[in-house]
């Protein structure tokens, strides 16, 4: 029996994808290999992975002055690359900082010597909340935002502008696909695919082909991003069998009424959380209501007891994934793109009925 996983990442996966990949795993379309076996040389191999690509910038709304790449090494190694490729030296990369990735980002560019700037926080206030103004630097390389926060909770719910000039990078782990966006404002997008689109192992990068132009030379070759273009994402051996999967995901998005639909979808599922987190004195939301994020819905309880015996009695009814990250703690629900509906009232159900068995 399928249960009810709320994990942060890796993630629910749509059950219809998964009995894909069952049915083909053995013997793929005939070919007589699994795709964990196929050599990304291979011509059955190269239509996956460009079907995954084109797939990805359709979705988006892009066209043909964007690439898409699916790289290795999560969101954590793009907080290197994205400094290494696009912030010469007479520069400064900016940040606007939301909490644990967002200021594990700006960390990275301090490690390697780029000049930086915090162009706002959130810190002030536990990062409960997204800043509605910055100060961005003298010459600013580009303006970087993580526009999901899985830890605390927070999602930026409109696109922030940029001065003319200024390239708009993003941090889409958790949200990515979640919602309709004008993804052209942005000249660069990445993250890793565990929480929307697919399994762990590959990270999802698409970027303006015009950024390239601003690319630093000389660069470490699995860092530089116009190799990787040049090689389509193959320069060394991909994570074959992640981009299989996230490309099965995407047609399931694709079929399924695209991203309008996904966010519909997702609306409904965090009403019916958010709902309750309003109507009770039992429930503390640890966000500020115009910035809560739709795919982590983060809560606390009376007592940190009253959080362990929720954790405990929602896994015994076949719901995981409701601990807070180790860093903050109480209970948070993900409810990422291929969470059912049913399990979201579920967990509602849950909630309202251990409030009235605990007040």
């Amino acid at each position: 029996m399928r249960i009810h996983n709320f994990n942060a990442g890796p993630a629910v996966l749509p059950e219809e994808v998964l009995l894909e990949v069952q049915q083909n795993l053995l013997d793929y379309k005939g070919s007589g290999l699994s795709v964990m076996e196929m050599s990304h040389r291979s011509a059955e191999y190269d239509k996956i992975i460009t079907e995954a690509r084109a797939a990805l910038l359709r979705l988006m709304g892009l066209g043909d002055d964007y690439v898409a790449l699916y790289l290795q090494g999560g969101a954590s190694t793009q907080f290197l690359m994205v400094p290494v490729n696009f912030c010469p030296e007479d520069k400064v990369a900016n940040y606007i900082n939301t909490g644990t990735w967002a200021t594990n980002a700006w960390k990275e560019a301090k490690k390697i010597g780029k000049k930086y700037h915090v162009a706002a926080s959130s810190e002030d206030k536990d990062y409960t909340y997204i800043p509605k103004t910055w100060q961005l630097s003298d010459n600013p390389a580009y303006l970087h935002i993580t526009t999901n926060n899985t830890i605390r909770g927070t999602e930026w719910q409109k696109d922030p502008e940029v001065p003319a000039g200024v390239p708009l990078i993003a941090d889409m782990s958790s949200n990515f696909l979640s919602r309709q966006l004008d993804f052209k404002k942005y000249d660069m997008i990445y993250g890793g695919a565990q929480k929307n689109i697919g399994p762990a192992g590959a990270t999802f990068v698409v970027i303006k082909k015009s950024l390239m132009e601003q690319q630093n030379a000389n660069l470490p070759t699995m860092l530089d991003y116009k190799i990787q273009i040049e090689k389509d994402s193959m320069f060394n051996t991909p994570p074959s069998f992640s981009i299989y999967v996230i490309g099965e995901v995407l047609k399931w998005i694709e079929k399924n009424g695209g991203l309008k639909a996904r966010e519909a979808y997702n609306i409904e599922k965090a009403k019916l959380i958010y709902d309750i987190l309003d109507s009770s004195d039992f429930y503390r939301g640890t966000v500020v209501p115009e910035d809560r994020s739709r795919m982590n819905v983060t809560f606390r309880l009376p007592s940190e007891d009253l959080e362990k015996k929720f954790i405990s009695e929602a896994k015994a009814k076949s719901m995981i994934g409701l601990k807070g990250h180790r860093s903050v703690g109480g209970c948070r629900a993900s409810l990422y793109n291929s969470l059912p509906m049913q399990s979201a009232e579920t967990l509602a159900q849950f909630m309202i009925d251990f409030e009235k068995a605990n007040k």
